[in-house]
């Protein structure tokens, strides 16, 4: 595990080793935030919380925000949080299912959600569940806002896929639920990291990747494929942002108010800055000629029969196993939706 342990903050790292009072603190205060990629719409709510806490703190609380993998690799910002090596991350639950096996409820096949403002409302409602904030202390971890993505389409190299079946033996980067969607129609779902993405499309590692539109054109995917599915609409993943217990609790009152009262603005500029990537995604599919792929309802019906609802009785049976309450949170889910 490559974690730059140095890179705690002096503010924090006295409050996690010597139980300093929040008083102590009531200036300079830095966060670090492990981050990968570079900046884009998915981070666009991190980048817009760091200015409203610098404004509402004049500059004494800051969020330094560190991409292209600079702290952690993606795969271990969760462990980098758990540890104290750096104050706030972001990571998708399907990077490591096992180690937060409640979040992937919100990774399951055909939830149906509609839009990203009801998959920010249900991300909110999940978040809060007592079971879940169970599984993310263990990490010593704090749910702090979303990181809501529309459904994941194909970016993909190589003859379209004229129907679903033709997926079968193809092997493709998907992860959670629309990994385990994919693998029912024969597929070969494969979990390469996104900023290795493009280079599996290209090499042939891979023949097809699923993104949200804003990843396909932040990770180049677009210049490497040749056809796009307009409406597989297989799930997305979960991707929070979370901050370390300790150096949340470690905060002044007034650092921690400026922190919690600038979420709603700063989700609010996410969904703003989003809709904004439509305007740019169709033009450059139209100037990169790739072919729009849309498959027929019948082999779309027929694929959520077989990926949806059998997918989620398993992931209920599997989960309940643990002790994890699989069918409330499913059930919780479900009511927002209905």
């Amino acid at each position: 595990m490559k974690l730059n342990r140095a890179l705690i903050t002096s503010a924090t790292a006295l409050a996690l080793t010597f139980g300093f009072a929040a008083e102590t603190f009531a200036q300079d205060v830095t966060w670090n935030v492990s981050l990968w990629g570079k900046r884009r719409a998915f981070t666009e709510h991190i980048e817009k919380l760091a200015e409203l806490v610098d404004q509402k703190t004049d500059g004494g609380f800051k969020l330094n925000l560190a991409y292209g993998e600079a702290l952690s690799k993606s795969r271990e910002n969760l462990d980098g949080i758990s540890i104290g090596a750096f104050e706030m991350a972001q990571f998708c639950a399907s990077y490591h299912a096992d180690k937060n096996p409640t979040l992937t409820v919100l990774e399951l096949p055909f939830l149906g959600v509609p839009d990203l403002e009801t998959q920010v409302a249900l991300d909110k409602e999940v978040y809060s569940h007592p079971a879940v904030q169970e599984d993310l202390a263990r990490w010593n971890a704090k749910l702090l806002m979303s990181s809501p993505m529309p459904q994941y389409n194909f970016v993909g190299k190589g003859d379209a896929p004229k129907s679903v079946s033709d997926f079968e033996g193809m092997r493709v980067r998907a992860l959670g639920g629309v990994g385990k969607a994919m693998e029912t129609i024969g597929a070969v779902p494969t979990t390469v990291t996104a900023s290795e993405t493009f280079q599996a499309i290209d090499s042939g590692t891979v023949r097809a990747a699923s993104f949200a539109p804003h990843a396909h054109l932040a990770f180049k995917t677009v210049e490497a494929g040749s056809w796009w599915t307009t409406n597989l609409n297989p799930g997305t993943v979960n991707c929070p942002v979370v901050v370390n217990q300790d150096a949340y609790d470690a905060l002044p009152d007034n650092y921690k108010e400026a922190l919690d009262s600038s979420i709603d603005e700063a989700i609010d500029h996410y969904l703003a800055t989003y809709k904004k990537v439509y305007d740019k995604w169709y033009p450059t599919l139209d100037e990169m000629k790739i072919e729009q792929v849309t498959f027929e309802k019948s082999e779309i019906d027929a694929f959520r029969a077989k990926a949806g609802k059998p997918l989620w009785d398993e992931w209920v049976k599997e989960m309940s196993a643990k002790g994890i309450p699989a069918q409330e949170l499913l059930d919780m889910v479900q009511s927002k939706l209905n």
